[in-house]
Order: C-alpha cells, then structure tokens, then sequence
C-alpha cells in the first residue's frame, strides 16, 4: 500500500509559478512511476505528466510542454510538478499517482494504481 499526499497548491496570477509536491509513504517510492493528473469539475481527469521510477524518463502533455517540469526525489519519497507561465486554463485540482508499471510514462489513469487526494491550484487573469 502506498498514500500520496499533495500539497503545495493556491491561488496565484497569470504568468507567476507555482510548485506542488507528493509524498509518499508505505512501500518503497523508487518502485514505482509517478504522474501528475488534474479536474476541473465536470471534466474527466487529464493528465499532466508523467516519470519513470529513476527520472530518466518524463512525459508531457501537450498543454503544458516547456512550461511544467516533473522531477523526483526518491531520498526524500517525493514528486514535485513545478509549473511555470501559469494560465487561466491551468486551473484545476491536481492529482499525483503511483504505479507499479516502474518505466510506465503514459497518460491512462487505468494504469496508476495509488492516488493522492489532490491539490487546487487557482489561476486568475
């Protein structure tokens, strides 16, 4: 059993950065790939971007290509998103996932086993 929990979301302006965090306890973080997803209400969950369980790998969504960057630390069993050039349409509660699939980068949620219980972030034009 792994828990996730996210933090690090608010409120912030157009164009300011933001970065949110997932720790993680219960069985060994470096086992496992981790992603970041986000909602809206009434939407269904997208993803965001994904790392493999060592950091040599990362995806992206389009939507957020040069503007976020995934990273770990597995010392310190955490996931960071730190997201740059923030928009309106960046609004969202933010979900980090865990899965067992250790090299796994994609975006179907069905592959995440572990979720977090999410973070809002605000952005305000």
């Amino acid at each position: 059993q792994v828990q996730l929990v996210e933090s690090g979301g608010g409120m912030v302006q157009a164009g300011d950065s933001l970065r949110v965090s997932c720790a993680a306890s219960g069985r060994t973080f470096g086992n496992y790939a981790m992603a970041w997803f986000r909602q809206v209400p009434g939407k269904e969950r997208e993803f965001v971007a994904a790392i493999s369980w060592s950091g040599s790998t990362t995806d992206y969504a389009d939507s957020v290509k040069g503007r976020f960057t995934i990273s770990r630390d597995n010392a310190k069993n955490t996931v960071y998103l730190q997201m740059n050039s923030l928009k309106p349409e960046d609004t969202a509660s933010y979900y980090c996932a865990a899965t067992f699939r250790t090299h796994y980068t994609g975006s179907d949620p069905r592959k995440y086993d572990y979720w977090g219980q999410g973070t809002q972030v605000t952005v305000s034009s």
